[in-house]
Parts: C-alpha cells; sequence; structure tokens
C-alpha cells in the first residue's frame, strides 16, 4: 500500500472541491449583485440570499484552501513503534465482528473515502473521536470509543 499515491489522491480531491467550491461563490456572488435582482421592497430578498450563499461558499473555499495547505506539508513517515501511531499513519482496524476498516489520518479533510488496491480507505483527522483515541496507540492495541449511546471496540492490526 502506497501512502505517497494516497496523499495525492486526497490532494487532487481537495484541489477539485476547492474549484468547485470557488465557482459557486462566485456564481452565488454574481446573483447577488446582479442588476436584476435589487430588492424593490422589504420583501424581495433574492439579492440578500444569494449575498448569504456567496458568504457561505467562500468561507467553505477557505477552509478547503486550509485543508489543502495543510496536506500539502503532511511528511509521511514509516510507522515507529516507540512513537505508535502519528499523523499521516494508514491504519488497518478490526471489530469484534470482524469486519476491516483502513483508515489514513491526516492532518484535515477527514470524510473523504479513497480507493487504492480495490481497499476502501477512509480519510479521519487526529480530531475525530477514532483519531484521538488511535494517536499513540501501537499495533495489537485495543481501541475504544463512545459516541452517543454506543461503545464501539476495534483492534489495530497494522500500520503503515
Amino acid at each position: 500500500m502506497n501512502k505517497t499515491e494516497l496523499l495525492q489522491q486526497v490532494i487532487a480531491r481537495l484541489e477539485n472541491d476547492l474549484l468547485q467550491a470557488q465557482q459557486a461563490a462566485q456564481t452565488a456572488y454574481e446573483t447577488a449583485t446582479h442588476e436584476e435582482n435589487i430588492a424593490e421592497n422589504k420583501y424581495d430578498t433574492l439579492g440578500l440570499e444569494a449575498s448569504y450563499l456567496a458568504t457561505g461558499q467562500a468561507r467553505r473555499a477557505e477552509e478547503i484552501r486550509q485543508a489543502l495547505a495543510a496536506w500539502k506539508q503532511l511528511r509521511l513517515r514509516p510507522f515507529n513503534a516507540e512513537h505508535g501511531i502519528q499523523l499521516g499513519a494508514l491504519v488497518w482496524l478490526s471489530d469484534p465482528q470482524g469486519a476491516e476498516l483502513c483508515v489514513f489520518i491526516g492532518p484535515d479533510g477527514a470524510g473523504l473515502k479513497l480507493y487504492l488496491a480495490e481497499q476502501e480507505i477512509q480519510v479521519i483527522s487526529p480530531r475525530s473521536p477514532l483519531g484521538q483515541r488511535l494517536l499513540g496507540c501501537a499495533e495489537d492495541a485495543d481501541v475504544e470509543l463512545r459516541i452517543g449511546a454506543t461503545m464501539q471496540r476495534f483492534e489495530v492490526l497494522r500500520v503503515l
């Protein structure tokens, strides 16, 4: 499994997301400032609503830009058992029923799903509950986390 290829996939996906967010923000801005959308009375709020949308889209684009910068600065290192799982680790987990999960711990952009060699890989951040619990763990460690009223357990099978 090649972590560099995964990193490149994340960066490519974030660059695409950034482009889409910038385009959406531009479209919303053009709608908000178009002369046909000037309010004629207090109930005519199309321009105002488009302005709010443009602001939200611009904020989203900035969040993606920051995530992209963090991923571009990430230096991948091989797993070091003395330090345990760290940022940039690729981790295979197993739940008590034997179902396996593969996660890639990155600085941001959690929620992305990647595929490499037909393996689904979930991107998580250290701020996520699972990411927090995994940091510093070793192979064969048991990890427990509570999400709402549910207790989830995982065994760390392998780390790259």
